[in-house]
């Protein structure tokens, strides 16, 4: 065997690197899990966004050192499953849905079974949508509405059956807006390699300063504007589609 071969063998550690961010953040999903066992939602929420942060770096780790494989891929997937699906519904469910007996857990599952269904669809249709937009809401997105959402209520205190009502709205809704065909900015258009304005950096900062002084409230009010903003730009362009077809069809008519 020559050379050239042996180095073509030889295991490449490198690939090591993104699959331990995935890990990680497989890793703080499942302590979200223990940590809702035990009662402490704080910290339980606290893990999910650790795992969204974790997410985010594990592929820009592959792009950055040419590591992506299938398997990392499908690690991602498997991962994406338990942070941001089993571990929000299940946190969710012991903070508060379980005093609503059946459709508490029924609203849990229906969460659960719209990230995997999400995960599914996006995982079939890499190469067939538009890189600036998501189809669906993104899991962690919807992880991050009811994340905040526990973090918040926890921080103030509140509990009681209005709560819980309003966590089975949103866990249902997040569900259904996985699945949905509704549009999200993905953002992934915007290169920050390049020159930025000014105001760009100083939105920026001023964002972190805020998360900063109140995670919860901060966190939470970013993610649940995000989870309307598709709804909300969706109902726009339908009407203004349907004023377009007015003033069409008021134009066809005078010409006639």
């Amino acid at each position: 065997m020559n050379t050239k071969q042996k180095d073509q063998s030889r295991p490449r550690g490198i690939y090591v690197l993104p699959n331990l961010f995935t890990i990680s953040a497989l890793f703080a999903g499942f302590y979200a899990v223990v940590a809702g066992m035990k009662g402490l939602y704080g910290t339980a929420a606290i893990a999910i966004f650790v795992a969204m942060v974790m997410d985010s770096l594990d592929g820009r780790v592959a792009r950055l050192t040419n590591t992506q494989t299938a398997f990392g891929a499908e690690l991602d997937s498997i991962s994406d499953m338990v942070s941001f699906g089993v571990a929000p519904a299940l946190v969710i469910y012991s903070w508060s849905l379980h005093s609503l007996g059946k459709i508490g857990w029924l609203a849990a599952f229906i969460y659960t079974v719209g990230t995997a269904l999400r995960l599914a669809r996006f995982n079939t249709q890499l190469d067939q949508h538009d890189k600036r937009y998501f189809q669906g809401i993104p899991c962690p997105a919807a992880a991050g509405v009811l994340a905040g959402l526990v973090w918040l209520a926890t921080d103030f205190a509140i509990t009681g059956w209005p709560i819980a009502i309003v966590a089975a709205v949103l866990t249902v809704f997040m569900g259904i807006l996985m699945v949905s065909n509704i549009r999200f900015r993905s953002f992934k258009d915007l290169n920050l390699k390049h020159n930025v304005s000014f105001l760009t950096i100083l939105f920026i900062v001023l964002v972190l300063v805020l998360v900063a002084i109140d995670p919860p409230e901060i966190l939470f009010t970013i993610f649940f504007l995000y989870a309307l903003s598709g709804p909300v730009t969706t109902l726009w362009q339908i009407r203004q589609k349907r004023k377009l077809k007015r003033k069409r069809k008021a134009k066809i008519t005078r010409v006639k």
